[in-house]
């Protein structure tokens, strides 16, 4: 008796404006990759961002305080960013790339 294998890949069928794949296969040639798989990686990407935004997190009440007061506290400077804060832009007077 013959056995099905499960299907590992599911198909899915869309039709799109003229515009619309034109733009996607711009962007899909531009990083190296096939409309096929630029398309799926910027589903899957969205799919996943939505599925995060409705994730609940859970935590103790003492976790949560502890979480409240490192929010709290005030930031400690990052020194590469007071010193990227600090040089004059690349179209200000005075600018010299750094090397």
């Amino acid at each position: 008796m013959a056995t099905t294998a499960e299907r590992k890949e599911h198909p899915i069928s869309m039709r799109l404006p003229e515009a619309d794949v034109a733009m996607i296969d711009r962007a899909a040639s531009l990083r190296g990759r096939s409309r096929t798989d630029f398309v799926r990686d910027a589903a899957v990407r969205a799919a996943e961002e939505v599925v995060m935004e409705q994730s609940l997190i859970r935590m103790s009440p003492e976790g949560f305080d502890a979480f409240m007061e490192v929010l709290a506290a005030p930031a400690a400077p990052a020194p590469e960013m007071v010193e990227l804060a600090k040089r004059p832009a690349p179209w200000e007077a005075g600018y010299e790339p750094k090397r």
